[in-house]
């Protein structure tokens, strides 16, 4: 689990850099579930945890309304959302502030391999 600043900044950017790697490496053209699974590898080969369709609940009043799967949790505390896609828009967003919502964690990495070069955007939860 990321306990401090420094350790949540180091693992976002070795996320960041993996990233870049699989982007090079893969090139354009794959579905979003051949970027997750490289994603995952290149980020475990960097050393830390990733966990793959990690379910997330969503509770309404106590009562469970909602699962879904978020297409990685890196280090316990960081969700990754993965597109293939022509570019990033206001849904991928609102999912993504939706998994940190259900989750309470402070951070998503959007990160979409479709467009031309490598897209990523941090969604932050504002609590």
């Amino acid at each position: 689990m990321i306990t401090d600043e420094h350790r949540f900044n180091e693992v976002t950017q070795k996320v960041i850099g993996a990233s870049f790697e699989v982007a090079n490496t893969l090139g354009r053209g794959f579905v979003e579930k051949v970027y997750a699974n490289a994603l995952c590898s290149e980020i475990e080969h960097r050393g830390i945890l990733a966990k793959r369709e990690w379910p997330v609940k969503v509770f309404y009043k106590g009562s469970i309304v909602g699962n879904f799967l978020c297409d990685l949790l890196v280090d316990e505390q960081l969700i990754i959302e993965v597109k293939a896609t022509s570019g990033i828009n206001n849904l991928h967003m609102a999912q993504c502030l939706n998994y940190l919502k259900a989750t309470n964690l402070k951070l998503c990495l959007l990160i979409n391999f479709g467009a031309s070069s490598v897209q990523i955007k941090r969604i932050v939860n504002n609590f």
